[in-house]
């Protein structure tokens, strides 16, 4: 049976986004929501997660390779403090998420969520992402539509039959100006979104907060990098983790 999906991805820890994304996905009541990685690594992990487990919706969840590193990150500034933000049971919760998640899309068919590419988590696919490295990242793969997440940019594009998408980043978009959380509803077809909450609010709250990586990531939401700097340099990248 094909469904309406709320596609979230990036959310980085930014539970003010996030709640003001779910008050608009729960009034477009779409069938399922996917996350599409990076969920809890950010100021605000317990509240992220108290947001996501009080959904009604049902939900799935796309492993991200920020998900992978808060139970093994013990070497960076950040990754001690956010290991120690989730309890057993948390640590549980993100070891449970799927590598992708395939759906049966209204309009669209199957269709891939993943957070890098179908094939690693630390791939950046971008709207400039060229044909000869979709089609290696699609061998194998049945699906005609594929939502990435990864490099916080909201994209649209088709690709030698291949439809690529971004929702962007919820929590912490790349879009070259501050402020907004992005998101997408697929189903009959794509719409690209972009909720406003009270990002000074959310910045306060962050700011309240021990993280010690807390101030580089409020510099970034308030003076994100511009969107061309941010595919050029995810372009030259290819994988980044």
């Amino acid at each position: 049976m094909s469904v309406r999906v709320a596609a979230l991805a990036d959310v980085h820890g930014n539970a003010p986004a996030l709640a003001a994304v779910l008050e608009e996905v729960e009034r477009e009541s779409p069938d399922l929501v996917v996350f599409c990685g990076d969920l809890t690594w950010g100021s605000l992990p317990q509240e992220t997660l108290a947001l996501v487990r009080s959904l009604e919706i049902p939900a799935r969840f796309v492993r991200g390779n920020a998900d992978r590193m808060v139970a093994v990150d013990t070497e960076s500034q950040r990754g001690p403090w956010m290991a120690s933000m989730h309890a057993d049971e948390d640590l549980g919760f993100l070891a449970s998420f799927e590598p992708t998640v395939s759906v049966d899309v209204d309009g669209l068919g199957a269709t891939c969520f993943c957070h890098g590419s179908p094939r690693s988590d630390e791939e950046c696919v971008t709207e400039r992402t060229p044909a000869e490295r979709v089609r290696e990242f699609m061998a194998g793969r049945e699906e005609r539509v594929v939502v990435t997440a990864h490099v916080h940019v909201q994209y649209d594009r088709t690709v030698e039959g291949v439809r690529l998408l971004c929702p962007g980043s919820v929590g912490l978009p790349y879009e070259g100006r501050g402020g907004g959380a992005y998101w997408a509803l697929l189903g009959p077809d794509v719409e690209l979104r972009r909720t406003e909450y009270d990002v000074k609010a959310a910045v306060a709250q962050m700011r309240a907060t021990d993280d010690p990586r807390g101030e580089q990531i409020v510099e970034l939401m308030l003076n994100p990098p511009s969107r061309d700097d941010l595919i050029e340099d995810a372009e030259r990248q290819v994988f980044a983790g």
